[in-house]
């Protein structure tokens, strides 16, 4: 494929990249808009990566969406024009960040990839950080994306290339704000006063809202791929029909057209985002979590449950309404379309994949609602019972009990020692700094939680 003069290199190559943005963009190129294309590749070893069979396809993959009424439609999308296969040097993933003619660098690489504590901040007591500080010492990339970030940036700087775009596509509040500091304080950490002035004058950080249910494909997509379109596709990747963009048009070195494909290219995110993390990405991982305690696989199973159906639709009413408005977002109805797209039973989302870095996205999705109605004085009844289902699933799955395959970067050994073998898990639980931030040892809280708890163990198979 020839490659064209304006790229896109996008950094995290899942199932969510190929059906959200390598999709908004192969909408452009359907409408005649071809200046665009995108080089994609992981920054870390990925047990699902299909580098390999999207090189083989020449790049090009099959999408399938389907409708809440379970109408499936199959589109062919060509938007990667290249894919770099993982090496752990990424030497061509740099180079190609100092290309000049990649004008964006795009990422999703999940929220716990980007080292944050509870107020946000970047964390420099992980030790991925410090691995991360350790080989951007060396002149090495890492596997960080901080330290990937820096040695693109250092290259191209090198390299005279121009100014460059960096656009989170992950689900953190004010994302573009969040990477831009994350950035900044890596690069003070490692000690790069150089870089970062150039980073200030020649890069801008938009932040975005993205929204696709985007389900792990399973040797299922394939089969339904290949009677459809007789094509025998071992890189599909199937979704929800639905699809959402909202990015902060602030970009220094062009951008596609993809208002044209429908994003929406505003001003400000903000009202958009919170509407969504704290509505859709909140709700999804309690029903996650009231899911892995009633013993259900998939997120629609739970979302028939009356009780959890119950907790969803009282935990948005009575609990984040208050701290939207005014929005211009109608929130109603946007609650009311989320719940319906959690219970359609087409897409078949796994529980399993939505309990992924749990320990993250309970400080980014939850606790700042918790937050707001504390220093309101409001209750919490409605908010504390998500906490608290994620605390009865984290012990019972660390006692073995939950079917449940649960990964998360995030946690630890020591902190689940901490927590589950407690003799007051609640108290262990609302003690944590790195979940709480400065609602850690709240008793408010910790009552709030603890009052919740029992509504949550009372959802588990088999009952405690």
């Amino acid at each position: 494929m020839h490659i064209p003069d304006n790229l896109i290199l996008h950094l995290g190559l899942g199932a969510f990249h190929r059906a959200h943005q390598a999709a908004c963009l192969q909408e452009l190129i359907e409408r005649g808009q071809k200046d665009w294309r995108i080089v994609a590749a992981n920054i870390r070893p990925d047990p699902l990566d299909v580098s390999a069979a999207l090189i083989e396809q020449g790049c090009a993959y099959t999408l399938e969406t389907i409708s809440p009424a379970g109408a499936h439609a199959y589109r062919r999308i060509e938007a990667i024009a290249q894919v770099l296969p993982y090496t752990s040097d990424l030497a061509a993933v740099i180079a190609a960040g100092a290309d000049s003619r990649t004008r964006i660098v795009s990422f999703t690489v999940t929220e716990a990839g980007y080292c944050l504590s509870a107020d946000g901040r970047l964390d420099p007591t992980l030790p991925e950080l410090q691995a991360g500080l350790d080989a951007a010492g060396r002149n090495e990339a890492g596997s960080t994306i901080y330290g990937v970030l820096t040695a693109i940036l250092r290259a191209r700087r090198a390299a005279k290339a121009g100014p460059l775009t960096l656009l989170c596509c992950d689900n953190l509040r004010h994302n573009g704000e969040r990477v831009r500091a994350g950035l900044a304080a890596f690069l003070a950490l490692a000690d790069d006063p150089g870089l970062l002035a150039w980073t200030g004058e020649h890069t801008r950080f938009p932040n975005s809202m993205v929204d696709r249910i985007t389900p792990r494909a399973g040797p299922e997509v394939r089969t339904r791929v290949l009677a459809a379109t007789g094509r025998d596709d071992a890189a599909a990747v199937s979704s929800e029909s639905f699809l959402q963009w909202v990015i902060e048009d602030d970009f220094c070195n062009g951008r596609p057209r993809w208002e044209d494909a429908g994003a929406e290219l505003v001003a400000d995110v903000a009202p958009y985002e919170e509407a969504k993390i704290r509505i859709l990405n909140a709700s999804h991982s309690c029903i996650a979590w009231a899911g892995a305690l009633a013993g259900y696989r998939y997120i629609h199973e739970g979302m028939r449950d009356a009780r959890i159906r119950t907790l969803v639709h009282d935990y948005v009413t009575h609990a984040v309404f208050d701290c939207l408005r005014p929005s211009p977002v109608d929130l109603e109805a946007y609650r009311d379309t989320v719940i319906e797209r959690f219970a359609g039973d087409a897409v078949r989302d796994t529980i399993d994949r939505v309990l992924a870095d749990s320990l993250a996205k309970l400080p980014g999705f939850i606790v700042p609602t918790i937050r707001e109605r504390v220093a309101c004085g409001l209750p919490l009844d409605a908010v504390a019972v998500l906490p608290a289902l994620f605390l009865a699933f984290l012990c019972r799955w660390q006692a073995g009990l939950a079917r449940a395959d649960y990964r998360d970067a995030a946690l630890d050994a020591e902190l689940l020692r901490r927590v589950c073998c407690s003799r007051d898990v609640v108290a262990a639980f609302c003690a944590e700094p790195t979940i709480w931030g400065d609602l850690a040892n709240s008793e408010r809280v910790t009552s709030a939680v603890r009052a919740a708890h029992a509504r949550a163990l009372a959802l588990t198979y088999p009952p405690v």
